[in-house]
């Protein structure tokens, strides 16, 4: 199943459960994951992308570390409410994760990746530590935005 509605994926996850968060880029995918009671999410690791395959079998190696019960993946948005390229990239991203039997949710990033750089940069991180965490805070972002809505 994917939807990009919060009601309709916490229906699908009536017992809550672990959350992985994905920030799909072009070069790589920043990851997070939340608690099981869906408090507050947290930067897990950055995989650097390749040929969708090898992708795919680090997603699942990240998601066998825990008890994973669903996936929030980013969906680009243009500030009008509009789709891109972009947003249709991350479309037919979580198609090809469905076979993994999680429910994904796509969640509007607008504004992610800038509010974990304001971040980032309020807590004094170095440039060179932002740019190698940016994409996985950003993963974060996007996945405490989604869980913020599901317990609301």
């Amino acid at each position: 199943m994917i939807t990009t509605s919060a009601p309709d994926f916490r229906v699908a996850l009536p017992e809550g459960g672990v959350l992985i968060g994905l920030d799909v880029g072009s070069k790589t995918i920043g990851t997070a994951f939340c608690d099981a009671g869906w408090s507050f999410a947290s930067p897990a690791d950055l995989i650097t992308r390749g040929k969708f395959a090898k992708d795919k079998a680090l997603l699942q190696a990240a998601i066998a570390t825990r008890p994973t019960a669903g996936i929030v993946i980013g969906l680009p948005i243009n500030m009008d409410g509009s789709e891109s390229p972009r947003s249709q990239s991350s479309r037919s991203f979580a198609r090809n994760l469905l076979d993994l039997g999680l429910p994904i949710l796509l969640w509007d990033e607008r504004w992610s990746t800038a509010a974990a750089e304001r971040f980032m940069i309020e807590a004094d991180l170095s440039r060179a530590k932002r740019a190698e965490r940016i994409d996985s805070a950003a993963a974060a972002h996007i996945l405490q935005g989604a869980i913020d809505a599901l317990v609301a």
